[in-house]
């Protein structure tokens, strides 16, 4: 676990976003795609895929350390299943607002 009183980390946002790989059917995606062409007219559309997202805040020292941690986290308790999945992590450093009086 990381020490919250650390001074060195710092907040970083993560997004993970798990999906399907591109060789398997999407039913979800599917069924969107027909509703956004067959009932609403989006005929420009040409494919939809479905995907899960987690945003997740987590404090390292910089962005390689929390993807790695991440990374971690989603092999060691199996978030995604890696044989079906895709695992796409994106790090992003999170900036605190400033109060205004």
């Amino acid at each position: 676990m990381t020490d919250l009183n650390n001074t060195e980390n710092r907040i970083f946002l993560a997004n993970v976003s798990i999906e399907n790989k591109s060789f398997l059917n999407d039913p979800e995606g599917e069924t969107i795609l027909n509703d956004l062409i067959l009932k609403e007219g989006y005929h420009d559309i040409i494919s939809v895929r479905t995907a899960k997202t987690l945003i997740i805040e987590i404090l390292a020292k910089d962005s390689d350390e929390a993807e790695i941690k991440i990374k971690e986290m989603c092999n060691n308790l199996r978030i995604y299943n890696p044989i079906v999945s895709e695992c796409k992590i994106v790090i992003q450093k999170k900036f605190k607002r400033l109060k205004t009086s």
